[in-house]
């Protein structure tokens, strides 16, 4: 199944619909419930979708073990300066490879 490329939510609607499940847990029966209401009254989706909003900020919010959106970001960057680098790296050993063999050539009689 491939997803659908659409547009990120705002952070602004991604806040507002967490606290919104805060505000609403106790009147459903039970969590799943309150993201569903919350995401068919905000225009998102699916609940499972605010489901990860929440999970996420309880995760940045030290409430829940995981990865915080700050370190995801950096491991972000970092994996892509990494690559950045080895493609950098493999430029350069081809280069030294070939002006190492332009060195040991012989020169040309004319």
């Amino acid at each position: 199944m491939t997803r659908r490329s659409q547009p990120p939510y705002p952070p602004e609607l991604r806040e507002r619909a967490v606290r919104m499940v805060a505000e609403v847990r106790a009147d459903y029966e039970s969590p799943w419930a309150a993201m569903n209401a919350v995401a068919e009254k905000l225009g998102i989706g699916t609940g499972e979708t605010v489901r990860k909003w929440v999970r996420q900020a309880e995760i940045d919010g030290g409430a829940r073990p995981g990865t915080t959106s700050e370190e995801f970001n950096e491991l972000k960057r970092l994996r892509r300066e990494n690559a950045e680098l080895k493609r950098a790296n493999d430029i350069l050993k081809a280069a030294s490879a070939f002006f190492a063999a332009e060195i040991d050539r012989p020169p040309r009689r004319s």
